[in-house]
């Protein structure tokens, strides 16, 4: 007869943070969200330690180089995907490692040969109103010139028209060698008032571009997470079936983390991934293990020798393993369990293995919430494939901007590819995600920003002004259904036109 597990099985949505005494000194901008990544001994630092608590999903929809390259600037670390070529996530890997801040080598590039209409939709995909012009099309091809929304006029010239003829070809455009600082460039910027500069090399080939708005940006990135040469810290996943050809080329690349990407974590394979890692790299090389939901998973992937630990099946919002499978637990409830078997383990070894928590955020208060219960850090998908510089295709559906989404555990990741069952690939027939949208939200930086605040802001109602400091003040409460409706607007005709009318 199966054992009955006693624990209990509750979502972030039940919960709320009771506010704490707070003091003058409690206030959003004297608030640390410095967070370890990886296990550390008693008495001594995290190897890796981030500026926020947010690392993104190991996922198509998700972590590309832009991505990787956009939450570094902020603080925080991707996790470039792993359902690839060994060779062409390295390669991710080692574009995000070279990136220059300031240099931006364009996704939208143009042909001569396209037209107004390809012009025009590709900004509406994208977002950008600046594209370079090269023979191929590629982003590094032979500059041919430039355009910019002042060289068109969308009610007057013809979509069909060459981009040959309204673009700024390349012997009138202010460029700069692949050798000028980025001061120079900015200060050339300055002094030709333009808004970009291509980079262009001696054979004529675009290197890069320099825009105006980076320059700005780039002088408020106090938080940018960097390693000992400059360079943006990265992650990447692996699986537990190719590691042997996989790792080498990660950490080849640049790699400074690497993540088992698994749906179940509780794992021989796991054990025998991270077996081959230390007899092959020592301690240098870092890798997290997961996906566990209470503490006897945590304390065999510990034991393993993980550098930190993932908590979650079947709350992402993608994820119907529960629906498929009967298997998980709510991820509130599966957090405070792992996270008191982590402390309990600290105390018996003075080894202290950070705990991810992976799934089940859909507002920002249950970023405080999951922080509050215990995790080191969160794991975010849905929240990161929203922006902009997520891989996938802005489109328009029904009047309104979405972005592509979909799982790694669906039929569109290859969802046999996770698993190390020992069938074949054809006797895996069911998925555990599905295929979707998510309402475009424009830039990370706008939104994580934002997000933040509301953490920071919460952690002083609690009088905490770290992380640790959270964990150890903060006072958790359950709530009741009513108590929901409650919380949020109710009983009023909202005016705000997009939403719908309705009463509570």
């Amino acid at each position: 007869m199966a054992m009955f597990f006693k624990e209990e099985s509750h979502t972030f949505s039940e919960y709320l943070l009771v506010p704490g005494y707070s003091s003058h000194v409690n206030i959003p901008a004297n608030v640390s969200l410095e967070a370890p990544l990886v296990r550390y001994k008693k008495g001594e630092q995290s190897a890796i330690s981030m500026h926020i608590p947010l690392v993104s999903s190991i996922m198509q929809a998700v972590s590309g180089t832009r991505l990787a390259i956009a939450l570094a600037q902020q603080g925080g670390i991707s996790f470039i995907y792993g359902s690839q070529a060994p060779e062409s996530e390295a390669q991710m890997v080692r574009e995000v490692k070279s990136y220059k801040a300031g240099f931006v080598v364009s996704d939208s590039t143009l042909t001569p040969d396209m037209c107004l209409a390809d012009v025009l939709e590709l900004k509406e995909r994208t977002g950008h109103t600046t594209m370079p012009v090269t023979e191929n099309g590629l982003p590094q091809g032979r500059f041919c010139g430039i355009v910019t929304s002042r060289d068109y006029r969308v009610s007057r010239d013809d979509p069909n028209k060459p981009v040959r003829e309204f673009m700024t070809p390349a012997n009138e455009c202010v460029t700069a060698t692949p050798d000028t600082s980025l001061k120079e460039c900015n200060d050339i910027i300055w002094e030709k008032k333009i808004n970009a500069l291509p980079i262009v090399d001696a054979k004529g080939n675009l290197s890069s571009l320099v825009f105006r708005k980076d320059y700005d940006q780039h002088k408020s990135r106090p938080d940018e997470l960097l390693d000992e040469h400059k360079r943006y810290v990265v992650g990447a996943g692996i699986n537990t079936r190719d590691y042997a050809e996989r790792v080498p080329l990660l950490i080849e690349a640049g790699a400074d983390v690497l993540c088992i990407d698994s749906s179940e974590g509780y794992s021989e394979w796991q054990k025998l991934t991270i077996d081959w890692i230390r007899k092959n790299y020592g301690e240098s090389v870092k890798v997290g293990a997961g996906n566990v939901v209470d503490g006897e998973g945590f304390r065999y992937l510990a034991n393993c020798g993980a550098d930190f630990v993932k908590v979650g099946i079947g709350g992402g919002s993608i994820c119907i393993t529960r629906e498929q499978k009967g298997i998980g637990r709510g991820q509130a409830s599966a957090l405070i369990d792992v996270c008191r078997a982590r402390d309990e383990y600290y105390k018996e070894t003075g080894i202290y293995v950070p705990v991810c928590s992976d799934g089940g955020i859909v507002y920002d208060y249950h970023m405080t919430l999951a922080l509050a219960m215990g995790a080191d850090f969160l794991m975010l998908g849905r929240y990161f494939a929203r922006f902009d510089e997520s891989p996938t295709r802005r489109l328009n559906v029904n009047g309104s901007y979405v972005k592509e989404y979909w799982g790694e555990g669906s039929a569109r990741a290859r969802n046999w590819a996770r698993y190390d069952l020992g069938g074949s690939k054809k006797s895996l027939s069911f998925v555990e995600g599905v295929d979707s949208y998510v309402p475009y939200a424009g830039p990370l930086k706008d939104n994580v920003e934002n997000s933040l605040t509301k953490v920071r802001s919460t952690m002083c109602n609690c009088g905490a002004l770290t992380l640790q400091e959270l964990r150890e003040k903060a006072r958790i409460t359950l709530v009741s259904s009513t108590s929901l409706v409650e919380g949020g607007a109710h009983d009023v005709i909202l005016k705000d036109s997009s939403t719908d009318i309705n009463f509570r």
